[in-house]
């Protein structure tokens, strides 16, 4: 009744990153997590949910978050003593090709006849070969695998046959590989809280471990947390894996699933229990229509929401929308994700094809209305850019500040498309129609670049417009000017510009020698990159921006005791409803022996 049934198990992008010299560089710096990728995808809470209601016991351990808080820590010994029915292993972002996998071995290693499960768009792009690796079992597939990790879990531990399970990936014990059709794609997404952070509050005190289930080193200090609109995506930008041609060649989705209003305010009205720090909306809930985006706004409204709610624009927004914004939330931001200041190329792109007037009424408008801060985000080897053009992303920044004079609620950042091209998107199934030079094509090949000394090795590709040295050195240079830009605006202070500063020069430098290293021979290669160890830590956090121009400000992290209290006294009943729940379950399981 106590056994674990099943315990997901989220792997760092590279194990052992604790004993490699991989200078990183800034492909994790306008993301809250590290360059480790510790933040576990938000679907995993909802399946652990789901299967928990249905009366099974689940455990979250955030291995990369643990190995990142204590240098101690020990991964195999913990995965040694646990004895579930199942491993779950999450392979959502590609860049977790390399640590994933080790992982998997790990549980072979000391459970060999345990199975192993992948899931995530990555997993199940790859399905085919993934499932070859002596160490995965299963794969599920697609975006919603609530239901099938449910099948296929009761099936595993009651012997059962699997052949029938939809979106299963499995292999006979003569090693032949069965895919089943990818038939369960739910057109509704209420049935799950995505993520569920009932769940993680709850697996807090029953498994009495608090660092398990945390998603990012600083989290504790500054717990942000997220809701998931919809799966899925209306948008079909050229560069994403969550695209709409992506969706549908890797989860057979034809359009997105919505959670509806209502069930998005009992999320919100949950978190505000808990905390009061901002709740991010993932993904641009105006996707699904006027009367969606009517009545979402309308129940904000009643709901009185003190906490910042940060929203997603993936097209322009008038002034209509952010009045009724306005009306509806207290505190808000935005976050605007351009790509590109040039309009030819954003159209080639698919992302905010659009004028720059639009865009820049957009930014007018939310300012106008009460906005508190508009991040916004360039990136540098995009479609058809070229050096010049990704480094004079920084000349329209200053314009944006220019026609928004003393706006310090304008935020800028620029980031590479590192470390790869997602698999699926457009430009992955099509590189010679966006110009792309692909350098690794299967799972193995991105598992293997993962281990490569710096991020330029690890980059999966060049465009016709820009090798792989010069999107390195444009993404520097652009750092290095908007950096400089900020601190003229008065942005950032003095400090935080000179360790910017210091941190994009050094990294530069870096790149150069690791460059020259791997020029020498194997032996030699190894000696100077382990002798280089210290040197490349300082440079694989926050290179190219502070991390503290990603956070909206707070006053408190958590409620008040009373609704605390409140809130654990009402999972802890839970708890025990689900306890009484799988007594009778093994009650009538023994009863049918």
């Amino acid at each position: 009744m106590f056994r674990k049934d099943l315990v997901f198990l989220h792997a760092p992008s590279v194990y052992d990153f604790r004993k490699d010299t991989t200078m990183f560089g800034p492909i994790s710096d306008v993301v809250p997590s590290s360059a480790t990728f510790e933040m576990y995808p938000v679907g995993i809470t909802s399946i652990a949910d789901i299967l928990e209601q249905s009366g099974f016991n689940v455990q979250i351990i955030n291995l990369a978050y643990q190995m990142l808080r204590d240098p101690a820590y020990d991964v195999e010994k913990v995965i040694s003593r646990i004895n579930p029915t199942m491993f779950a292993i999450d392979l959502h972002w590609l860049p977790h090709a390399h640590g994933s996998i080790e992982v998997s071995k790990i549980c072979k290693k000391y459970h060999p006849y345990t199975p192993v499960v992948f899931g995530g768009l990555s997993a199940s792009y790859f399905h085919e070969e993934l499932i070859s690796y002596p160490s995965v079992d299963f794969v599920v597939r697609g975006d919603s695998t609530e239901e099938i990790v449910k099948q296929l879990l009761s099936a595993v531990k009651n012997g059962l046959p699997v052949r029938d399970i939809p979106n299963l990936t499995w292999k006979k014990p003569d090693g032949t590989i069965v895919v089943n059709s990818l038939t369960h794609v739910p057109d509704n997404m209420d049935y799950a809280s995505i993520p569920s952070y009932k769940y993680v509050v709850r697996s807090v005190f029953k498994y009495a471990n608090l660092h398990n289930t945390v998603p990012y080193l600083e989290w504790l200090k500054y717990p942000v947390t997220a809701l998931l609109t919809s799966r899925g995506c209306t948008q079909n930008c050229a560069i994403c894996g969550g695209s709409q041609s992506a969706y549908k060649k890797i989860c057979n989705r034809d359009k997105p699933a919505f959670r509806s209003p209502k069930v998005l305010i009992e999320d919100i009205r949950f978190l505000r229990k808990i905390g009061r720090a901002p709740i991010f909306i993932l993904n641009d809930f105006r996707m699904a229509g006027r009367d969606f985006t009517e009545e979402f706004l309308s129940l904000l409204k009643q709901e009185k929401v003190d906490n910042e709610l940060v929203f997603e624009l993936f097209f322009p927004a008038d002034d209509d929308f952010f009045a009724k914004l306005a009306d509806a939330v207290p505190k808000y931001s935005v976050e605007i994700t351009l790509e590109s200041h040039i309009e030819h190329i954003r159209k080639f792109n698919g992302k905010f094809p659009v004028s720059n007037e639009k865009i820049e009424r957009t930014i007018e408008a939310a300012l106008n209305h009460h906005c508190r801060k508009i991040d916004i985000f360039f990136m540098t080897g995009i479609p058809k850019q070229t050096y010049n053009d990704a480094v004079s992303a920084v000349n329209y920044c200053q314009k944006l500040l220019d026609r928004f004079p003393g706006e310090k609620r304008l935020c800028f950042f620029i980031a590479p498309l590192a470390p790869f091209l997602d698999p699926g998107c457009p430009a992955f199934e099509n590189p010679d129609k966006f110009g792309y030079k692909k350098f690794y094509h299967t799972l193995e090949d991105h598992r293997q670049a993962l281990i490569m000394p710096s991020w330029k090795y690890i980059l999966s590709y060049e465009t016709d417009s820009m090798s792989r040295d010069e999107i390195v050195e444009s993404t520097y240079e652009a750092a290095l000017r908007l950096n400089k830009l900020k601190k003229d605006y008065n942005l950032i202070d003095n400090k935080l510009y000179s360790d910017i500063d210091f941190r994009i020069r050094m990294a530069r430098t870096i790149i150069h020698e690791i460059d020259v290293i791997m020029k020498l021979p194997q032996s030699e290669r190894t000696v100077k990159l382990r002798q280089m160890r210290a040197k490349v830590d300082t440079v694989n956090k926050a290179t190219i921006c502070g991390k503290d121009e990603l956070k909206w400000p707070i006053k408190d992290r958590f409620s008040n005791a009373y609704s605390l209290f409140k809130v654990l006294a009402g999972l802890f009943f839970k708890e025990w409803s689900l306890l009484f729940k799988r007594m009778k379950q093994n009650i009538a399981d023994k009863g049918s022996l």
